[in-house]
């Protein structure tokens, strides 16, 4: 049987990825024109992020602001070398284009995450003061960018339009 720390990290993931379903099933219900339902799962997706948080507490995940960003660099490493370039291949061999497309995409995008968070790790340890900045975010591949959004996406082409500004 596992004990507790596993029990906490495999709660953590249950109640991260439940918050990201019960945003999906927010976005949908949107769609459909059921504000109500949206609400609904908006509202427990929150309370599923209050659960995640607080596994994540208790386990001691969350450090020092250096400490979480070279954690955040070891972790966007392993998606864009290892994982991602993994799944692509699986993806490949499955003839599963839409899985390819996004594994494809993600890998990119978790490049530049990985990069954002090393020059802002590099920032923070030269003392510099941060410049104050916006971000968006392509709402199609994840793409991440700091201010203005581009005119297109570098990753997957899609328009301005399609980046939101992050508050």
């Amino acid at each position: 049987m596992p004990d507790s720390v596993e029990n906490l990290k495999a709660a953590f993931a249950g109640e991260s990825q439940a918050n990201r379903r019960y945003l999906a099933f927010a976005r949908k219900a949107d769609e459909e024109g059921h504000p109500q339902i949206a609400r609904l799962f908006r509202a427990v997706a929150a309370a599923e992020t209050v659960h995640a948080l607080n596994h994540l507490r208790v386990l001691g995940e969350v450090k020092s602001s250096e400490e979480n960003l070279q954690a955040a660099i070891h972790g966007e490493l392993f998606e864009f070398s290892k994982m991602y370039p993994e799944f692509v291949k699986q993806a490949e061999a499955d003839g599963n284009a839409g899985a390819r497309e996004n594994f494809a995409y993600a890998s990119r995008v978790e490049k530049v995450h990985h990069q954002l968070f090393e020059n802002t790790a590099a920032k923070l340890r030269s003392g510099a003061a941060f410049a104050d900045f916006e971000y968006y975010v392509c709402q199609y591949c994840g793409n991440t960018v700091t201010g203005p959004a581009p005119k297109a996406c570098p990753i997957c082409g899609k328009p301005q339009e399609w980046f939101k500004k992050v508050e």
